[in-house]
């Protein structure tokens, strides 16, 4: 196809612009690495709950979602909770309030808070870079294959004769302009280009969803649709049979091992809520939470992203998935087996759209890969730098050579996570790998260190240790199995090397445990430490009684999350029945989420 004039001015613009904010807002991130990391823990919480929005908009996800829908039909607005997605209730309900107070500027760095600076602590402050640096590696593979993918398909221009490879390139090509960008102006870079981003793909998202809805009747997509594609609930078996429409699709669901959706859907439960109480993964996510200015405001950052995301997001989904179902089903038939369904979603956007618009589109759409690739870029150096180099290597050094660093170590794991790039060839397998069998080498230690007085530096260490171990052994292991059903074994490897660790060695320093318990103020098994503290001060620590409260609060949010998803699909397809109910859901959820949740939030500091 051919890129009409104004569609590759609105591109060229809006790179332009990105990298532009980049340079230009540079000399105030590199003043300190607390400004290059945290924005100086100076910007609104409205601005970074946008822009957390923003890096989880991306491309490869989207790819990827647009797929999950038109296979899965409804029911594939609960398969994000493989992340889990419902991790931002935990962390606006309570979570946030806790990482905030303490204060640190990376997830390595909360470890000293926690548990002090013994050699345990040592050791487990080594696990959580490792760790986070192998998420980080892990992400930007996935993105560097999805960005390829999309700009292979909708570039005409050939840069080589294999499609692979010309893929690749083209990953190449946009992974290292957006690394200009975000390794100069760190996390102001990143937010505020961010916020432009998230406008453009708001705008973006919404046109595609009445492009959709203009283009194709309920009567037509019912034609192209099995029976129980549109039902959002489910039994225990999936019952979606594609055999008369699209057999590959049967081929497909075969091969990711959910035709028992019941069986699916309460091992994704199990494992989303035990990853979501462990707290965020050492990411992105994690620096806007101790970017925010106050506990409480990095709460409200965590709510804003729900509200702000789904409905958009889901919008852009549905709308590239009707259009590919009405319009492309008749091509992917004549593929036979051999169906690339990531492609669904730059086939729909590069036949369906008009010039101008389409233009729009695809800069929002390298918005949204660029705002993930460059949160997660900077994510990277906080870790090295601030917590291997600063702490272990040049804890002197002038805070320039600290932010010089960590430009260098920036582009060291741009490159890195490109390389790993060229082995991934499905984002579907980079995505089960991620959440499930990493994941579930970080869950059981880090469930442990929120709720545990007793649980200790050593304990984590090895919890961390064999956690990661396990998730690079349950591939070899279990080479058949879906890595979701791998993560019991994860767990539970983790969780005995944590439990026995603990246990054989001393609690840690009585003092960072009654630092901790009186910042962080969390609920659970803390008594001992609450009693130590009045004793020396009777009456002055009360327990933690909001439990209770908060677990109905992670329940409801729950239930609003995946009523704000449902809605965006139920508008594109125009379910007009089922969007009055999702609305209903998220009325009521939001009037009692205010009482409950939010005008709580006055009591935190």
């Amino acid at each position: 196809m051919n890129i009409s004039t104004i569609d590759l001015l609105i591109i060229l613009a809006y790179i332009g612009a990105s990298i532009g904010i980049g340079f230009w807002i540079s000399k105030k991130a590199a003043a300190s690495t607390r400004n290059y990391f945290l924005g100086g823990n100076s910007i609104p919480w409205y601005y970074l709950g946008v822009s957390n929005a923003s890096g989880m908009f991306d491309i490869s996800g989207t790819m990827w979602m647009v797929a999950l829908l038109f296979i899965y039909g409804l029911k594939s607005a609960w398969i994000p909770w493989l992340w889990p997605s419902f991790n931002q209730i935990f962390m606006m309900v309570y979570l946030s309030v806790w990482l905030r107070r303490s204060g640190v500027m990376t997830g390595a760095e909360w470890i000293n808070f926690r548990f002090g600076h013994g050699r345990g602590a040592r050791w487990s402050h080594f696990t959580v870079v490792a760790f986070a640096i192998l998420n980080v590696v892990g992400f930007l593979a996935y993105g560097f294959v999805g960005i390829g993918k999309f700009t292979a398909t909708f570039i005409p221009y050939q840069l080589a004769q294999d499609p692979e490879l010309n893929a690749q390139l083209y990953g190449l090509i946009i992974t290292g302009l957006t690394t200009l960008y975000c390794v100069k102006g760190g996390m102001f870079s990143v937010v505020f280009t961010e916020l432009l981003q998230f406008v453009i793909m708001t705008i973006a998202s919404i046109s595609v969803g009445i492009i959709a809805m203009n283009a194709v009747a309920p009567e037509v997509l019912a034609q192209h649709i099995p029976a129980g594609w549109k039902d959002l609930f489910f039994g225990w078996n999936l019952n979606l049979d594609w055999s008369e429409l699209v057999p590959a699709v049967n081929v497909r669901i075969e091969q990711d091992g959910y035709s028992l959706f019941g069986a699916f859907f309460m091992m994704m439960v199990f494992k989303g809520w035990l990853q979501s109480a462990a707290g965020p993964v050492p990411n992105y996510d994690m620096q806007r939470v101790l970017s925010a200015r106050t506990p409480v405001e990095a709460a409200k950052m965590s709510g804003i992203v729900n509200l702000v995301l789904f409905v958009p997001r889901y919008m852009l989904v549905a709308g590239l998935t009707v259009l590919a179902l009405a319009f492309y089903s008749d091509e992917l038939r004549g593929m036979g087996e051999n169906v690339d369904f990531e492609l669904i979603l730059p086939f729909a956007l590069k036949n369906y759209v008009p010039a101008g618009l389409f233009g729009l589109l695809i800069a929002g759409l390298l918005a949204a890969f660029m705002s993930t690739y460059a949160a997660t870029v900077n994510a990277a150096p906080a870790y090295l730098v601030n917590d291997i180099y600063r702490k272990h290597i040049k804890p002197d050094a002038p805070e320039k050579t600290y932010v010089r660093m960590s430009v260098w170590v920036s582009v060291a794991i741009v490159i890195v996570g490109t390389a790993v790039g060229f082995f991934v060839k499905s984002l579907n397998d980079a995505v089960q790998w991620i959440v499930a069998a990493l994941y579930g080498g970080y869950t059981a230690a880090n469930v442990l260190k929120w709720y545990w007085w007793r649980f200790n530096s050593w304990g984590f260490f090895w919890g961390m240790a064999t956690g990661m171990l396990a998730s690079g052994m349950a591939p070899l292991l279990f080479p058949e199995t879906n890595p979701l059903y791998t993560f019991p074994f994860i767990f539970l490897v983790s969780l005995a090397g944590s439990i026995t660790a603990c246990l054989l060695t001393p609690p840690d320093d009585e003092e960072t445990l009654k630092n901790f318990y009186l910042k962080v103020r969390p609920w659970g098994f803390w008594k001992p430490v609450r009693d130590k503290l009045n004793a020396e001060n009777p009456g002055s620590v009360a327990p933690n009684r909001d439990f209770g409260r908060d677990m109905v609060n992670v329940i409801v949010g729950m239930g609003w999350q995946i009523a704000l998803t449902a809605a965006g699909i139920f508008l594109v397809i125009k379910a007009w029945d089922a969007l009055l109910a999702s609305l209903v859901v998220i009325i009521a959820a939001s009037v009692f989420l205010k009482f409950n949740w939010l005008d709580k939030l006055k009591n935190e500091a």
